[in-house]
Protein backbone atom coordinates (compact mmCIF):
# COMPACT_ATOMS: atom_id res chain seq x y z
CA UNK A 1 0.00 0.00 0.00
CA UNK A 2 1.53 3.65 -1.02
CA UNK A 3 1.14 6.32 1.74
CA UNK A 4 0.74 8.70 -1.19
CA UNK A 5 -2.58 6.91 -2.71
CA UNK A 6 -4.50 6.71 0.95
CA UNK A 7 -7.97 8.43 0.78
CA UNK A 8 -10.36 8.13 3.94
CA UNK A 9 -13.66 7.30 3.19
CA UNK A 10 -16.35 8.42 5.93
CA UNK A 11 -19.51 6.92 4.89
CA UNK A 12 -22.26 5.25 7.58
CA UNK A 13 -23.86 3.01 4.70
CA UNK A 14 -22.07 -0.81 4.45
CA UNK A 15 -23.14 -0.64 1.48
CA UNK A 16 -22.22 2.62 -0.20
CA UNK A 17 -19.30 2.31 1.31
CA UNK A 18 -18.66 -0.80 -0.20
CA UNK A 19 -19.15 0.39 -3.44
CA UNK A 20 -16.50 3.72 -2.99
CA UNK A 21 -14.02 1.68 -1.58
CA UNK A 22 -13.98 -0.92 -4.47
CA UNK A 23 -14.51 1.92 -6.88
CA UNK A 24 -11.30 3.61 -5.10
CA UNK A 25 -9.53 0.52 -4.95
CA UNK A 26 -9.90 -0.28 -8.60
CA UNK A 27 -8.18 3.52 -9.32
CA UNK A 28 -5.01 2.39 -7.64
CA UNK A 29 -6.28 4.39 -4.17
CA UNK A 30 -5.85 2.72 -1.30
CA UNK A 31 -8.88 3.62 0.57
CA UNK A 32 -9.61 3.62 4.38
CA UNK A 33 -13.47 3.46 5.66
CA UNK A 34 -14.69 5.79 8.95
CA UNK A 35 -17.77 5.06 9.96
CA UNK A 36 -18.21 8.35 11.55
CA UNK A 37 -16.54 11.85 12.19
CA UNK A 38 -14.35 10.89 14.70
CA UNK A 39 -12.66 8.11 13.26
CA UNK A 40 -13.02 9.62 9.66
CA UNK A 41 -10.49 12.91 11.81
CA UNK A 42 -8.29 10.30 13.46
CA UNK A 43 -7.79 8.65 10.32
CA UNK A 44 -6.90 11.58 8.10
CA UNK A 45 -4.12 13.21 11.21
CA UNK A 46 -2.56 9.31 11.62
CA UNK A 47 -2.58 8.34 8.16
CA UNK A 48 -1.77 11.19 5.59
CA UNK A 49 -4.13 10.77 3.13
CA UNK A 50 -4.08 12.28 -0.23
CA UNK A 51 -7.76 12.93 -0.33
CA UNK A 52 -11.25 12.81 2.34
CA UNK A 53 -14.42 11.81 0.63
CA UNK A 54 -17.70 12.08 3.17
CA UNK A 55 -21.12 11.77 3.48
CA UNK A 56 -23.46 14.51 5.55
CA UNK A 57 -25.27 12.48 7.20
CA UNK A 58 -23.03 10.08 10.02
CA UNK A 59 -23.92 8.57 13.39
CA UNK A 60 -21.49 11.03 15.54
CA UNK A 61 -22.05 14.45 13.72
CA UNK A 62 -22.46 16.36 10.59
CA UNK A 63 -20.38 15.17 7.83
CA UNK A 64 -19.19 18.69 7.76
CA UNK A 65 -17.47 18.25 10.79
CA UNK A 66 -15.12 16.64 8.87
CA UNK A 67 -14.21 19.11 7.05
CA UNK A 68 -13.83 21.89 9.43
CA UNK A 69 -11.66 19.76 11.60
CA UNK A 70 -9.22 19.00 8.76
CA UNK A 71 -9.29 22.84 7.52
CA UNK A 72 -8.15 23.53 11.20
CA UNK A 73 -4.79 22.30 10.40
CA UNK A 74 -4.32 20.52 6.39
CA UNK A 75 -4.91 22.02 2.77
CA UNK A 76 -5.50 18.15 1.49
CA UNK A 77 -8.85 17.99 -0.74
CA UNK A 78 -12.04 16.57 1.01
CA UNK A 79 -14.47 15.97 -1.00
CA UNK A 80 -18.62 15.72 0.11
CA UNK A 81 -20.33 12.47 -1.33
CA UNK A 82 -23.70 13.02 -0.35
CA UNK A 83 -27.30 12.04 -1.39
CA UNK A 84 -28.76 15.68 -0.24
CA UNK A 85 -29.02 17.48 -3.07
CA UNK A 86 -29.90 20.67 -1.64
CA UNK A 87 -27.58 24.23 -2.68
CA UNK A 88 -27.89 25.30 0.82
CA UNK A 89 -25.95 22.34 2.01
CA UNK A 90 -23.59 22.92 -0.86
CA UNK A 91 -22.91 26.40 0.42
CA UNK A 92 -22.70 25.28 3.60
CA UNK A 93 -20.31 22.46 2.24
CA UNK A 94 -17.68 24.92 0.49
CA UNK A 95 -18.26 27.60 3.28
CA UNK A 96 -16.35 24.65 5.89
CA UNK A 97 -13.90 23.97 3.31
CA UNK A 98 -15.07 21.21 0.92
CA UNK A 99 -13.54 21.19 -2.62
CA UNK A 100 -16.12 19.74 -4.05
CA UNK A 101 -19.24 18.21 -3.68
CA UNK A 102 -20.94 15.05 -5.87
CA UNK A 103 -24.50 14.34 -5.31
CA UNK A 104 -25.31 10.70 -5.31
CA UNK A 105 -26.47 8.82 -7.22
CA UNK A 106 -22.83 9.42 -9.24
CA UNK A 107 -21.11 8.13 -12.53
CA UNK A 108 -17.85 5.88 -10.90
CA UNK A 109 -16.04 7.61 -13.80
CA UNK A 110 -16.93 11.44 -13.12
CA UNK A 111 -16.38 10.51 -9.76
CA UNK A 112 -12.78 9.55 -10.15
CA UNK A 113 -12.28 12.51 -12.56
CA UNK A 114 -13.13 15.19 -10.06
CA UNK A 115 -10.73 13.02 -7.56
CA UNK A 116 -7.77 13.33 -10.22
CA UNK A 117 -9.04 16.64 -10.47
CA UNK A 118 -9.14 18.04 -6.76
CA UNK A 119 -5.54 16.11 -6.29
CA UNK A 120 -4.15 18.10 -9.18
CA UNK A 121 -4.93 21.56 -7.37
CA UNK A 122 -3.87 20.81 -3.98
CA UNK A 123 -0.80 22.25 -2.54
CA UNK A 124 2.46 19.39 -2.94
CA UNK A 125 3.68 20.39 0.02
CA UNK A 126 3.37 17.13 2.77
CA UNK A 127 0.53 16.94 5.17
CA UNK A 128 1.45 16.52 8.77
CA UNK A 129 -1.04 17.86 11.89
CA UNK A 130 2.51 17.82 13.74
CA UNK A 131 4.45 20.69 13.97
CA UNK A 132 7.75 20.64 15.74
CA UNK A 133 9.56 24.05 16.98
CA UNK A 134 12.32 22.51 19.09
CA UNK A 135 11.07 24.10 22.07
CA UNK A 136 6.81 23.44 21.67
CA UNK A 137 5.42 20.80 19.55
CA UNK A 138 2.10 21.67 18.50
CA UNK A 139 -0.52 18.87 17.50
CA UNK A 140 -2.84 20.71 14.96
CA UNK A 141 -5.28 17.82 14.96
CA UNK A 142 -5.50 18.04 18.49
CA UNK A 143 -5.31 21.49 19.35
CA UNK A 144 -2.38 20.95 21.66
CA UNK A 145 0.57 22.33 22.53
CA UNK A 146 3.55 20.97 24.21
CA UNK A 147 6.82 21.34 25.72
CA UNK A 148 9.75 18.60 24.96
CA UNK A 149 9.10 16.79 28.29
CA UNK A 150 5.37 16.51 27.34
CA UNK A 151 3.68 19.38 29.09
CA UNK A 152 0.54 20.61 27.88
CA UNK A 153 1.10 24.98 27.22
CA UNK A 154 -2.35 26.34 27.85
CA UNK A 155 -3.45 29.04 24.74
CA UNK A 156 -6.30 31.63 25.09
CA UNK A 157 -8.48 30.65 22.03
CA UNK A 158 -7.25 33.68 19.97
CA UNK A 159 -3.72 32.68 21.00
CA UNK A 160 -4.35 29.48 19.25
CA UNK A 161 -5.68 31.04 16.21
CA UNK A 162 -3.01 33.54 15.70
CA UNK A 163 -0.38 30.61 15.62
CA UNK A 164 -2.71 28.60 13.53
CA UNK A 165 -2.67 31.30 11.11
CA UNK A 166 1.21 31.73 11.29
CA UNK A 167 1.73 27.89 11.02
CA UNK A 168 -0.36 27.99 7.82
CA UNK A 169 2.46 30.69 6.50
CA UNK A 170 5.20 28.94 8.16
CA UNK A 171 8.41 30.73 6.66
CA UNK A 172 6.61 33.84 5.16
CA UNK A 173 6.13 37.05 6.03
CA UNK A 174 2.05 37.63 6.69
CA UNK A 175 1.07 41.20 6.82
CA UNK A 176 -0.60 42.59 9.92
CA UNK A 177 -3.67 42.79 8.04
CA UNK A 178 -4.19 39.50 6.89
CA UNK A 179 -3.36 38.70 10.37
CA UNK A 180 -5.93 40.30 11.61
CA UNK A 181 -8.43 39.64 9.11
CA UNK A 182 -7.22 36.09 9.47
CA UNK A 183 -7.80 35.81 13.28
CA UNK A 184 -9.79 38.52 14.31
CA UNK A 185 -12.61 38.84 10.78
CA UNK A 186 -13.17 41.48 8.80
CA UNK A 187 -13.41 45.29 10.41
CA UNK A 188 -10.09 44.86 12.62
CA UNK A 189 -7.51 45.89 9.87
CA UNK A 190 -6.40 48.62 11.94
CA UNK A 191 -6.39 47.03 15.43
CA UNK A 192 -2.65 46.98 15.19
CA UNK A 193 -2.10 47.58 19.01
CA UNK A 194 -4.36 43.89 19.71
CA UNK A 195 -2.66 41.90 17.45
CA UNK A 196 1.14 42.92 18.91
CA UNK A 197 -0.36 42.17 22.37
CA UNK A 198 -1.44 38.74 21.55
CA UNK A 199 1.67 38.10 19.79
CA UNK A 200 4.10 39.12 22.78
CA UNK A 201 1.61 36.76 25.06
CA UNK A 202 2.23 33.78 22.38
CA UNK A 203 5.83 34.23 22.32
CA UNK A 204 6.21 34.07 26.17
CA UNK A 205 4.51 30.87 25.61
CA UNK A 206 5.80 29.15 23.14
CA UNK A 207 9.54 30.73 22.71
CA UNK A 208 12.33 29.34 25.12
CA UNK A 209 12.23 32.85 26.95
CA UNK A 210 16.27 33.37 25.35
CA UNK A 211 14.52 36.43 23.01
CA UNK A 212 12.62 35.48 19.20
CA UNK A 213 13.83 32.21 17.27
CA UNK A 214 10.59 31.58 16.08
CA UNK A 215 7.97 33.98 15.86
CA UNK A 216 10.03 36.89 14.12
CA UNK A 217 8.79 40.32 13.46
CA UNK A 218 9.42 42.79 10.28
CA UNK A 219 8.86 46.27 11.48
CA UNK A 220 5.47 48.03 10.18
CA UNK A 221 4.51 45.15 8.21
CA UNK A 222 3.80 41.69 9.68
CA UNK A 223 5.56 38.49 11.14
CA UNK A 224 6.64 35.29 9.93
CA UNK A 225 7.15 32.01 12.23
CA UNK A 226 10.15 29.69 11.23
Amino acid sequence: MSPARVVVVAEADEIAAAALLGLLRGDGFAPLHARGVAEALDLTARRSPVAVLHELALPDGDGLDICRGVREWSAVPVLVVAGADDEQRKLEAFAAGADDYVTKPFAPRELLARVEAALRRAPAEPITPIVDLGDVEIDLAARVVRRPGGDEVHLAPVEYRLLRALIRHRGRLVSHHDLLDDVWGPGHAEDVATLRTYVGRLRRKIEDGAGPRHLLTTPRVGYRLV
